[in-house]
Formats: C-alpha cells, structure tokens, sequence
C-alpha cells in the first residue's frame, strides 16, 4: 500500500462492533476470503443503508464513526471489509484489537478529529461521486479535487509494513538468511527445535 485513491463510504455510525460487520453465524467457515457479501447482513435488510446504494459500489474508503470495530476481537470483522474492497478506514477512533487485525490484514486506519469526521460524511453524502486520495509516504488525506487536507500519524514500523505489504511471515522471511547462516552454525534446522 502507498497510495489508496477512490470513491468513499459515509458510514457515520458510533459503536459499530464486529459482530454487526460480519455476524458470528458466518465465522464457522475456514477460507479468509469471501466474507463481503455477509458484512453488514442485518442492516443491508433496510434499502435505505448505505451499502444497498449502488452510487458507493467500488468505493475503496470508509468513513466511520467514533469507536468502529468494538466487540470481539474477531479477524472476520476485517476479512468482510476486504471482501467490500475497503482498503482504508477513516474514523474518530478504532477499537484497539480491531485497529490491530486492520494493520495485520492490510488495512490503514486513520483518525481524525470528529470536526473533519462530520466534514467527510456530509461531503460524501451530498455528492456521492467524492474521491479522497490517502498518501501513506507523506501521512495525508485529502479530497481529490484539492479543497481539503490533513495529515495523520501511522507508527513507523506498522507505516513499513503497510508500504511493502509484510505481514508477520514474510517479515520473517526478510532474515532468512541469517535463519539459515544460524541453523548452519548451532548445527539443526529450526523446523527441529
């Protein structure tokens, strides 16, 4: 991830957990992947909801509300975003283990102050056709069309992992070399340990 550019979901809900983003009844499947079509299951039943309007379909982006991703700390929660195509997350605030299964899935959250919060739900609401552009090298967001930027703040280690696509085996992988250079000189494979 570098760069995410794209049209934007207002989803300005408070306390949204992880059971109303992807009910417990669809965790007994085994895949990490096809769980988009269940996100939000109980709301998409109101034709009025968000999702149901085709004018956000694609969209890359979802705006929250203040602590999004309450609950359980299940993985799926983030699993169905992916399957929507959501790729970042711009909230007041996250819930802590949630913030965490976004970063190890792939997917950036942003907080903003609820001000800009307000600002981004009202925008995309009122012209559905709004495009944000997320510069992760540079910690910005901002409106495509240049009338609007903030930056934000990523932890350095979490901002390089994002930005080479590491996740915890493939970080691991980057040493292994020294893995090898070390079973050759204590003598065993770490597979038998």
């Amino acid at each position: 991830m570098s760069v995410v550019a794209g049209r934007v979901i207002p989803m300005d809900r408070a306390n949204v957990d992880t059971d109303q983003i992807i009910p417990a009844r669809h965790l007994k499947r085994i895949e990490r992947t096809g769980y988009g079509p269940f996100a939000f299951e109980a709301w998409r039943r109101d034709p009025g909801f968000v999702l149901n309007d085709p004018r956000y379909e694609g969209a890359k982006v979802m705006i929250t509300g203040r602590n999004f991703g309450s609950g359980s700390s299940r993985e799926h929660a983030v699993w169905a975003l992916e399957g929507l195509g959501i790729q970042a997350l711009i909230g007041e605030s996250f819930a802590d283990i949630f913030k965490s299964n976004c970063f190890h899935g792939g997917i950036l959250t942003i907080e903003l102050p609820g001000a800009d919060i307000d600002f981004l739900v009202s925008k995309c609401r009122s012209e559905p056709e709004t495009e944000i552009i997320i510069d992760l090298p540079a910690e910005t967001v901002s409106l495509a069309d240049g009338s609007w930027e903030r930056t934000f703040q990523v932890d350095p280690f979490r901002k390089y992992r994002l930005l080479r696509g590491l996740d915890d085996i493939t970080m691991t992988l980057e040493y292994e070399a020294d893995i090898t250079a070390f079973e050759r000189a204590t003598g065993q494979a770490a597979t038998d340990v």
